[in-house]
C-alpha cells in the first residue's frame, strides 16, 4: 500500500514561518507610521522586524524545521521589511524635501536589499563560498543594513538637531549602506567571533546589560550598535585577510609536495 505524499508545510515549520511572516507585518507597518510622520514608531518598526528576523531562523534549526519554502519566504520578507520600507521610510523623512533624486537616491536600499538577497539564494547551494566557509559574511546583512541606514533618524530623535535630517547628509549615508550590503566586503558572523572561556560570563552580562540599555535607552543605545558596528568592518577586514594568508600558506606546502 503505498503511502501519500506530504503536502503543504508540516505543523513544526509552521512557527518559524509565522514569525518570518510576522517580521514582514511589523517592518512594512513602519511605511504607515511614517506616512503618519510618528517617526519613533517607524523606526521602532523596523528595528523590532530585524529582532523577529534574528529569530526565525534559530527557531527552524532548534525545532529542526528548515525547508526551501522557509528560506524563499525569508527573503521575500526581507526585501520588503529591511529593503521597500526602510527607503520609504527615509524618502518620507527626509529625501522626498530633495528637488530631482530624493526618490531615486531612496530606493537604492531597496535596490541593494533585492540584489544582495538574490546573489544570497543564487549562492546557497554553491560550496565554493570563501567568507562563509571562513565563518564571515559577504557584505553587510539585510536587517543590518536597516538599522544602519537609519542612524541619522536616531540621531534626530536624540538630538532634535534638523542637520541630521538634511537630505545633503542623508542621501549619501543611503547610497552607501546600499553598497555596503551588495559589496564584497567581509564582515563578522556569529561563527566568526570566538570568546575565550574566561570572559564568557562577562560576555553574559554585557548582553544583558545591553537589552537593559535598550528597553531604557533605546536611541541611544541603537546608535551606538550602528557606530560601534561600522567602526568594526575595518577589523572584520582584517581578520578575513589574516585567514585568507593562513588557508594560502597551509595549501602552499601541499601544492610544492605535489609538484
Amino acid at each position: 500500500m503505498n503511502s501519500r505524499p506530504e503536502r503543504g508545510i508540516s505543523l513544526r515549520a509552521l512557527i518559524p514561518n509565522a514569525v518570518t511572516a510576522l517580521a514582514l507585518s511589523v517592518g512594512l507597518s513602519g511605511v504607515r507610521f511614517a506616512y503618519l510622520e510618528n517617526w519613533v514608531l517607524a523606526a521602532g518598526a523596523i528595528v523590532l522586524a530585524g529582532i523577529l528576523d534574528g529569530l526565525d531562523g534559530r527557531i527552524a534549526r532548534l525545532l529542526n524545521a528548515q525547508s526551501r519554502f522557509g528560506a524563499e519566504l525569508d527573503s521575500l520578507s526581507d526585501v520588503i521589511a529591511f529593503g521597500v520600507a526602510p527607503a520609504l521610510v527615509m524618502f518620507f523623512w527626509s529625501t522626498q524635501h530633495m528637488d530631482q533624486f530624493g526618490w531615486m537616491l531612496s530606493i537604492t536600499m531597496a535596490i541593494g536589499c533585492a540584489l544582495r538577497l538574490a546573489r544570497f539564494n543564487a549562492q546557497i547551494d554553491d560550496d565554493d563560498q570563501p567568507h562563509k566557509s571562513a565563518g564571515f559574511i559577504t557584505g553587510i546583512p539585510a536587517p543590518v543594513g536597516a538599522g544602519l541606514v537609519m542612524l541619522p533618524l536616531y540621531l534626530w530623535v536624540i538630538t532634535d538637531l534638523e542637520i541630521f535630517r538634511d537630505y545633503r547628509m542623508v542621501a549619501p549615508w543611503i547610497v552607501l549602506i546600499a553598497f555596503l550590503m551588495i559589496s564584497n566586503t567581509a564582515t563578522y558572523s556569529w561563527s566568526s567571533l570566538r570568546l575565550r572561556k574566561n570572559i564568557r560570563l562577562e560576555a553574559i552580562a554585557i548582553v544583558a546589560l545591553l537589552g537593559v540599555a535598550l528597553i531604557n535607552n533605546p536611541w541611544i543605545t541603537l546608535t551606538a550598535i550602528s557606530i560601534g558596528y561600522i567602526l568594526s568592518i575595518p577589523f572584520s577586514v582584517r581578520s578575513y585577510a589574516k585567514v585568507k594568508r593562513q588557508r594560502a600558506a597551509a595549501q602552499s606546502p601541499a601544492s610544492d609536495d605535489d609538484s
